[in-house]
């Protein structure tokens, strides 16, 4: 049963409700920073520099990066009303937005795509705030496919940036810092405890960087060129408003790429949940609507401020897990020195030094353990036959677009800014795959009422007649009907003498199934907590002074598998009972 599952403790050191001591949180989000910041400040100048914009756009854009980064990064954390994830999720400027704004740039400058990244970000919003909606089409197969895709488009430019280095560089110099980098923190990831693998990260990267100094390869000039304290000498370039030929024609791509990175936050809002806490907890889909808000008000504030787009950085996950540290005061520290970065060239500098070789095998480390992630994260709800087609045609179709591989030279301009991505391929294979099972799934029929006990004879009734039809025996029935009746009293909120509280919601029962197998989904606001987490925990309330609710062990009884997805606008409960064994009909 998905709900009551034998979950293990993780190592986790802090949870995101836990404060670690002041330093520490600082020492992490330099790390968290160390290893983010080039791809934050390389983003911008590979678009603008494609587009011969220029370079004192350049400056401007790289500022206001930092400071949006850090903004929409410290509101994922402490999330601000129903924005932000309340977890560590770090922001960077988008590699999935380079074609899309290096188009933009070449037709109208950053006016244009300033325009088009507003616009865009709305669309955001919308799919935040409409979530439960899509909950058919991006669902943990699809959230997992995504993260497996994010290691496939970003382990090609880690492979060529191993060999990286200045002419003249001694031979191996390459090698033996990637190496130590990769060693040290492969090492301490899988044989160190405590504070060893909670510094993992910054070891590793310290061992490839004094190796990488004997070899020349640490720019100190760069940092001793760079000022203390600085501003762009550019200001604001301003915001075209007048939404010519050019805005349309651009617009649905910029969409597009939208929702494929929101489809990529959506994956990481719920990997992160799944490393942050020491008892597992079912995904809370409120989180990952914050999350998607978040990334929309980043991408809202990038376009006012003329600079490329954001997202979630997928990074965050894989160093959560390794690190062990999930507080949120981490996320606040990381968002703070991106912030104070953008007014400090000389720290930025200190970052940007870090040879090509070092970032490249330690992020591969990191790709690694997001890759695993992504691989539990599909297989979540179980993967049959049908589902495993969905991730291996995605993530293979994947990998090819993404190597130029698949009709490279006939897909077009177009075509190959839209799927020259493997994220943004596989990810929208997996969406239509998923889309088309749901399409060919038998009609489910609808049952309203009100969420209250005086509902019961109603559903049993709806529940009977389709047990009836579909030939179930009497034991079966029995026990459809029996998980409906506790699905329901599980869901009515109740005040502390058990009575029913508050005026009744209104509730929803959607009922699909065959002769073997029924499933139950039924969706209603009840602000209770969730259901599958209460479900886990049963065998526990005994230990800390409780009393087992006897609606969750009858449920947990009747039904082969309970799922509680909680939005902030709905919650939807999805119990599947299975016909008893020897009794299915073949």
């Amino acid at each position: 049963m998905a709900s009551s599952d034998s979950r293990a403790p993780r190592a986790i050191r802090y949870e995101p409700d836990e404060k670690p001591p002041v330093a520490l949180s600082l020492g992490l989000g330099a790390q968290y920073a160390l290893l983010s910041i080039s791809g934050i400040v390389l983003t911008p100048a590979v678009v603008i520099r494609s587009a011969g914009t220029g370079e004192d756009y350049l400056l401007w854009a790289v500022f206001a990066g930092l400071c949006v980064c850090g903004i929409s990064t410290f509101v994922q954390a402490v999330r601000v009303g129903r924005v932000g994830a309340g977890y560590i999720l770090l922001m960077g400027t988008s590699g999935a937005f380079i074609a899309v704004s290096v188009s933009a740039l070449a037709e109208g400058g950053p006016g244009l795509l300033a325009a088009l990244v507003i616009a865009s970000s709305l669309f955001q919003f919308l799919l935040a705030s409409h979530l439960s909606l899509l909950r058919r089409v991006i669902t943990p197969l699809v959230a997992g496919t995504v993260i497996m895709l994010i290691a496939v488009t970003i382990v090609p430019i880690l492979f060529e940036m191993l060999a990286n280095v200045p002419e003249g560089t001694p031979a191996g110099g390459a090698q033996a810092c990637a190496g130590a980098t990769f060693i040290t923190t492969t090492a301490l990831a899988l044989l160190a405890s405590g504070a060893w693998r909670l510094w993992a990260p910054v070891i590793g990267v310290g061992a490839g960087c004094v190796v990488a100094s004997f070899y020349g390869l640490y720019d100190t000039s760069m940092i001793a060129a760079a000022p203390w304290i600085g501003l762009p000498t550019t200001g604001w370039p301003g915001i075209d408003l007048s939404f010519d030929g050019s805005f349309w024609a651009l617009l649905p791509l910029f969409v597009l790429v939208t929702i494929v990175g929101a489809i990529e936050t959506i994956g990481d809002a719920i990997g992160i949940q799944q490393v942050s806490w020491r008892e597992p907890r079912a995904t809370d889909f409120r989180a990952v609507q914050g999350a998607v808000a978040a990334d929309g008000l980043g991408n809202l504030l990038s376009g006012l401020t003329c600079t490329v787009p954001n997202t979630t950085y997928s990074s965050s996950v894989a160093i959560t897990e390794l690190t062990g540290v999930a507080a949120r005061s981490v996320g606040v520290c990381i968002g703070g020195l991106f912030v104070a970065a953008a007014f400090v060239p000389k720290l930025a500098a200190i970052i940007l030094a870090i040879p090509d070789p070092v970032v490249s095998a330690y992020v591969l480390v990191l790709l690694a353990i997001l890759f695993a992630l992504g691989i539990r994260i599909a297989i979540k709800d179980g993967l049959d036959y049908r589902k495993s087609v969905v991730v291996g045609v995605a993530f293979w179709l994947g990998v090819g677009f993404q190597n130029q591989q698949i009709f490279a030279d006939s897909l077009g301009e177009l075509g190959a800014s839209i799927l020259g991505n493997g994220m943004t391929a596989g990810g929208l294979a997996a969406v239509l795959m998923v889309v088309a099972m749901q399409a060919t799934k038998p009609k489910r029929l609808t049952l309203k009422t009100t969420l209250t006990a005086k509902s019961l004879p109603g559903v049993d009734s709806f529940l009977s007649e389709f047990a009836e039809q579909r030939r179930w025996d009497d034991e079966s029935a029995n026990r459809l009907r029996a998980a409906g009746e506790e699905a329901i009293l599980s869901l009515v909120p109740a005040d502390e003498d058990g009575e029913a509280a508050g005026p009744p919601k209104h509730l929803l029962l959607a009922l699909s199934g065959d002769r073997n197998a029924a499933e139950m989904e039924f969706m209603a606001s009840t602000a209770e907590e969730n259901i599958e987490d209460r479900i886990a925990l049963l065998g526990r309330w005994a230990d800390q002074g409780g009393e087992e609710p006897i609606s969750l062990k009858l449920l947990r009884h009747y039904a082969s598998s309970v799922r509680h997805q909680q939005y902030h606008d709905i919650d939807i409960v999805t119990v599947r009972v299975e016909r008893q064994s020897g009794q299915a009909a073949h």
